[in-house]
């Protein structure tokens, strides 16, 4: 291998601060920009740091499943990760992370979060037993509501309803000073008192108040409950030790993330594009009504609801949760023809790489019907991962899928949504992707008999 890097827009260190400049600016902007101008491969600088941008298939493959033990987080993620969430499974590498693996990966194991499936349809009743025929809501906080009570009755057996506001607003704010940290070159120092330091320290405090309370109970109930926070609290390492209280913390509140902050986003963005599409609503609430026919969604339903699983899929296609996965190489690897050192950092951006004309026909249009017959199978393995891959595949990847289309199913069942006219609707690339601006939609009852659906 020769030292030559990918075709990309940085020739001059004049080049490249104005490289830094746009990639802060426009995060999301920039990689398309990337990816159309110079191709599957992108090469470009960030302060002294050589950044690959990979929208590849082959080479993505090299490095999340081929590679893997070659790459870790990057520093600066973890960095920022860390201040806010501590050492837990979205930050840790190596060992470490191994372990913390397998202790959380027996509370998604299939046959368990089957069992999930009715607290899923139970929370979706009740948070919109509230809501009113005829009025206007936010369905992203709506959707935060019901995918947050979900995680903490699953996983940690608990209520946080009357707390939903609170922890929605402390996870917005985490996840911007998160990103301010991660992309910028300077920031104030952790000890200085400026506003935006005292807003993040409110809402660390926030989260613990309420997960420390949630761990509290428990101990005080001495009650193995089985499920994921018995777990934590009962491990044991080879050498006997148990994982204290703080370690806890950590694996609950990233979980707490992920586990709610990102169904909430796809259910937000997938009853966005219902809005926009009324014949692909049409075939949905037509098929939810013949499946169910007026009763509550159950897990045998899953199979009887294929139409809704093909929507679900092009939902996470057009707008993955998680929108962007960076690597950092802890030694030198061949990469897509291209020797990377140690590091040297990879871009991967799940959001452009559903958008590639070579593996999608009008990649910007949302068809269910592509994911018709398995299609997605004949397609490049990592043409389409909206959960990752390799060793950190997201752990909750089933429970997500079911979550999700059990969600939407009895939403639609139950209600007619359409988009409040007059919005500004963005994407906001945080650690997961959000609308900006919120979106607000009108409900519509539906009348509980199935023949209206048609």
């Amino acid at each position: 291998m020769t030292d030559r890097y990918p075709p990309g827009p940085d020739k001059t260190l004049l080049d490249a601060a104005r490289t830094l400049l746009r990639q802060q600016r426009d995060r999301l902007g920039f990689l398309i920009d990337m990816a159309q101008t110079y191709g599957d491969i992108v090469h470009f600088h960030t302060g002294l740091r050589h950044i690959y941008f990979i929208n590849q298939p082959d080479a993505i493959h090299s490095v999340l499943v081929e590679h893997a033990d070659k790459f870790h987080k990057t520093r600066p993620f973890k960095h920022a990760m860390e201040h806010f969430l501590g050492q837990g499974l979205l930050t840790i590498d190596g060992d470490f992370h191994r372990r913390e693996r397998r202790l959380a990966q027996p509370a998604f194991h299939r046959k368990r979060i089957e069992t999930y499936a009715n607290a899923m349809v139970a929370h979706t009743q009740r948070v919109t037993n509230q809501w009113r025929d005829g009025q206007d809501y936010a369905i992203d906080r709506e959707m935060m509501k019901i995918t947050l009570g979900i995680v903490a009755e699953t996983l940690f057996n608990a209520e946080v309803s009357s707390d939903a506001e609170i922890i929605g607003q402390a996870m917005v704010t985490l996840q911007e000073a998160v990103v301010r940290r991660f992309s910028s070159v300077l920031h104030p120092p952790d000890w200085l008192p400026t506003p935006r330091h005292r807003e993040e320290q409110r809402a660390i405090q926030s989260l613990d108040r309420i997960i420390y309370r949630i761990i509290d109970e428990r101990l005080a109930s001495r009650e193995d409950k089985g499920d994921l926070l018995s777990m934590l609290l009962l491990a044991t390492d080879s050498d006997g030790s148990k994982m204290d209280l703080h370690q806890v913390r950590n694996e609950a509140i990233s979980l707490f993330l992920a586990g709610h902050e990102t169904t909430s986003n796809t259910l937000t963005w997938i009853e966005y594009l219902l809005t926009l599409h009324p014949d692909v609503m049409a075939k949905l609430a037509d098929e939810v009504g013949r499946v169910l026919g007026g009763r509550a969604a159950t897990l045998e339903d899953m199979e009887r609801l294929p139409y809704t699983g093909m929507i679900v899929k092009e939902g996470l296609r057009l707008y993955p949760p998680v929108w962007l996965i960076t690597r950092e190489a802890i030694t030198g690897v061949s990469i897509g023809g291209y020797e990377l050192k140690p590091g040297h950092v990879v871009v991967i951006c799940p959001y452009v790489m559903h958008r590639h004309p070579a593996y999608f026909a009008e990649p910007e249009q949302f068809q269910p019907e592509r994911f018709a017959d398995g299609s997605e199978k004949r397609w490049p393995h990592f043409a389409y991962f909206p959960f990752g891959g390799g060793p950190r595949v997201c752990l909750g990847q089933a429970f997500a899928l079911m979550e999700t289309t059990l969600i939407l199913a009895t939403l639609t069942q139950r209600f007619r949504l359409t988009l409040v006219p007059g919005q500004h609707i963005v994407p906001q690339p945080l650690i997961s992707l959000r609308s900006r601006h919120g979106i607000v939609i009108h409900v519509t009852r539906r009348a509980p008999k199935a023949d209206i659906f048609a």
